[in-house]
């Protein structure tokens, strides 16, 4: 009776805990590269304060038009990598967790076909 249990367990419940738990982990992973705001942010200013102007002459307009259009160019390159990297990441995360459940039911047979493999093919220290 407790054999049963366990069977429908791993092959029901325990497939939807596995299932559960990798929907966490790609969440988890995608708050913390916050794709949405990385996205909404694209063209913000990277770390600056404020590049206003000091005078009223056109070349200190021009260069605090140039210093934010710079940071700009900055903060959009640096999330665009953050962006590509999280991307990567979420991918990685994604193919171990199809892996992780492509295993699961296979998982739970390994002791046996480790017994059958070496009472057929024999262990590896009979060939010394």
């Amino acid at each position: 009776m407790i054999l049963v249990g366990f069977f429908t367990w791993w092959y029901g419940d325990g497939w939807r805990g596995q299932v559960s738990q990798i929907r966490g982990t790609l969440a988890r992973f995608s708050d913390m590269f916050s794709f949405s705001l990385l996205l909404k942010t694209f063209f913000a200013p990277f770390r600056q304060t404020s590049a206003d102007a000091t005078g009223n002459d056109i070349g200190s307009k021009f260069r605090a038009w140039g210093d934010r259009m710079l940071s700009r160019l900055i903060g959009a390159f640096m999330r665009f990598f953050m962006i590509i990297i999280g991307g990567i990441t979420m991918l990685f995360v994604l193919i171990f967790s199809l892996f992780r459940l492509i295993l699961w039911p296979i998982l739970l047979l390994m002791p046996v076909i480790g017994i059958i493999l070496a009472a057929t093919v024999g262990t590896p220290w009979r060939f010394f």
